[in-house]
């Protein structure tokens, strides 16, 4: 039989059942994100964060958020996790950042001066040789041995064709991990702040150290050191270093390479790396920094400080929950 006529456009014209959800979720979800959109970008008032930063919000010009009446402080180097959930890591990587380490040699003896070289080259293979000054110099080699002990700072000089040197003692027999601390521009022009690593080795009997306890007191020299504040992970909390001699405040703090101090913190296990630099003034007499742990675990922290032109290293081990 025949259809009526009009029939098969009626068929036509009514929608399937299935088709009408469908469409109704793909307009809810497109509503949802105009919506989300509009709310995101509604000023939720005093303190608001702007591009150009806040300094209610502490949101400065680097992009980073630092608390409410802090000096902007170092932001490592490029490469792992961050601030959203702690510090920043460097030196697990001979590369990162368009930058590569590449040392002449990774093998020295035990006990006696060799010279360390080392150059930094871009993407391009070709020699870095423009590196900007940071906290006084171009370049900060941090040397460690892996059990956390031995640790030294140091300032290699950078001959024209941008190859590194320092002469540099491994004291004991092991594996070092040795980290290039600096900021350099790429073959475009493009500067970035990075801090490779790479491991040096002093053949030997190694007996590495175990870990010392976790402690708020050290000494170095004659000089006693202690820190109050509690790292966590994924907020930046502040720490307070003070320095004694003789059970006195010392009131003859000395800076160098322009601050009160310098803290690096090495993570236990993969020697993930952070340094840190204090605010520009003493806080109560004491050194203050501000830190986020990047994640638990075991660190060791190294705190330079220098008195009457001698610098000196404080070492503490500290658990973060």
């Amino acid at each position: 039989m025949a259809a009526p006529p009009g029939g098969a456009g009626r068929r036509a014209n009514r929608l399937d059942p299935g088709s009408t959800r469908l469409a109704l979720v793909v307009g809810g979800l497109v509503l949802a994100l105009i919506a989300g959109f509009a709310i995101g970008r509604i000023d939720t008032g005093p303190g608001a964060s702007t591009a150009s930063g806040s300094a209610t919000t502490g949101q400065a010009d680097d992009g980073h958020v630092h608390p409410p009446g802090t000096a902007p402080h170092e932001h490592p180097a490029a490469g792992a996790a961050g601030v959203t959930t702690g510090a920043e890591v460097g030196g697990l990587s001979l590369s990162a950042g368009g930058f590569t380490l590449v040392p002449t040699t990774a093998s020295f003896p035990v006990g006696r001066s060799q010279d360390f070289r080392f150059q930094v080259r871009g993407t391009d293979r070709a020699p870095v040789t423009n590196f900007t000054v940071q906290h006084e110099k171009p370049m900060h080699l941090i040397v460690v041995r892996r059990d956390l002990s031995g640790f030294q700072h140091l300032h290699p000089t950078m001959a024209p064709d941008g190859t590194w040197s320092i002469p540099l003692t491994l004291p004991e027999a092991g594996v070092w991990r040795a980290y290039a601390d600096f900021a350099a521009s790429d073959s475009a022009g493009r500067q970035t702040a990075v801090t490779l690593g790479v491991d040096l080795v002093a053949s030997g009997d190694y007996r590495p150290r175990p870990l010392p306890a976790v402690a708020r007191e050290a000494t170095a020299d004659d000089f006693t050191v202690t820190f109050e504040g509690t790292p966590q992970v994924g907020t930046t909390q502040p720490l307070l270093f003070r320095i004694f001699r003789n059970g006195s405040p010392v009131t003859g703090l000395e800076r160098y390479l322009g601050a009160y101090g310098h803290l690096v913190a090495l993570r236990d296990g993969d020697l993930g790396y952070v340094h840190v630099h204090p605010e520009e003034q003493l806080v109560g007499g004491a050194v203050k920094f501000w830190l986020a742990a990047p994640s638990p675990g075991n660190y060791r922290l190294y705190l330079d400080f220098q008195v009457e032109g001698t610098v000196r290293t404080a070492e503490f081990t500290l658990t973060v929950a």
